[in-house]
C-alpha cells in the first residue's frame, strides 16, 4: 500500500497536475486573504474560508481525475489489479495521496495566520478548526472523484462529472428551497455540504458534521472498492 501511495504522491510532482493545483489553491487563498482581511482591516478570516468552498468545486476534480482513468487509458490497470495488493489497499493509497495534496495547499492558511499575527490577534483556535473542516470536506470530495474516476478511462470526462457532481452537491440547498413537501426538503438539505461546512467556517463545531462527512468519504470509498474489485474478477 504505502509504495502504491508514494508512486501516486509523486506521479503528482512528476506532471504538471500538483503544481498547478497548488499554484491556483494559494493564489486564490492569497487574494481572498488580501481583499477580505488585510484591505479590510481584519483579522477575521471566516470569509476567507467561506469563499474558498466555491474554488474547492475546481480543484478537487483536478487531483482526482487521474487517480484511475489514466491507469486504464494506458492499460496498466490490470497489472495493479493482479498484483499482491489487496483492492482495498488500493483505493486507500490512491485516496490518501489526493489527500495529502490537498494537505499540502492548507499549509497557506498557516501563512496567512502569521502574518495576521504581525497586524492582530487571529484567532488560531478558528483557523485550526477550518483547515480541518477542509480536509473533512474536501476528503468527501475525494472519494467522490474517485468513484467517478473509476468508471471511465478519460481523465477529462472524470473532471467534469466530478466538477458536475460538485455543482450539483452545492445546489442541495437551492434545490431544498424549490420542494414543497417538508419531509422532502429536510432530507435534501441535510445533505448539503455548504451549510455544514459554513457552520465550521463561523466556529461552530459540531459532532454531527464530523460524521457526515466521514461517512460520505467511507461510503464512495466503499463503492469505488466495489466496483475495482467487480472488474478484478470480470
Amino acid at each position: 500500500m504505502y509504495a502504491i501511495f508514494r508512486r501516486e504522491l509523486a506521479s503528482y510532482f512528476t506532471s504538471p497536475v500538483g503544481y498547478v493545483v497548488t499554484a491556483a489553491f494559494m493564489v486564490f487563498n492569497g487574494i481572498f486573504f488580501y481583499v477580505q482581511c488585510l484591505f479590510t482591516g481584519t483579522s477575521s478570516m471566516t470569509t476567507v474560508f467561506q469563499s474558498m468552498f466555491f474554488i474547492m468545486l475546481f480543484l478537487i476534480p483536478l487531483i482526482t481525475m487521474r487517480l484511475f482513468a489514466e491507469d486504464k487509458h494506458n492499460r496498466t490497470d490490470q497489472a495493479l489489479l493482479t498484483s499482491p495488493v489487496g483492492v482495498a489497499s488500493i483505493v486507500c493509497a490512491k485516496f490518501l495521496s489526493a489527500l495529502v495534496l490537498l494537505l499540502i495547499c492548507l499549509l497557506s492558511y498557516v501563512v496567512d495566520g502569521l502574518i495576521l499575527s504581525f497586524v492582530g490577534s487571529p484567532d488560531w483556535g478558528i483557523i485550526i478548526g477550518n483547515m480541518a473542516a477542509i480536509a473533512l470536506m474536501g476528503s468527501s470530495f475525494i472519494a467522490i472523484g474517485l468513484l467517478i474516476s473509476s468508471l471511465t478511462e478519460s481523465v477529462v470526462i472524470a473532471a467534469v462529472l466530478s466538477f458536475a457532481a460538485n455543482v450539483l452537491i452545492s445546489m442541495l440547498d437551492t434545490i431544498a428551497s424549490t420542494i414543497p413537501w417538508d419531509w422532502m426538503k429536510s432530507i435534501v438539505s441535510s445533505l448539503s455540504f455548504q451549510s455544514r461546512y459554513n457552520s465550521f467556517a463561523l466556529g461552530i463545531v459540531s459532532f454531527s458534521d464530523i460524521v457526515f462527512f466521514l461517512s460520505i468519504t467511507v461510503l464512495f470509498l466503499f463503492l469505488t472498492d466495489r466496483m475495482i474489485d467487480r472488474r478484478r474478477w470480470a
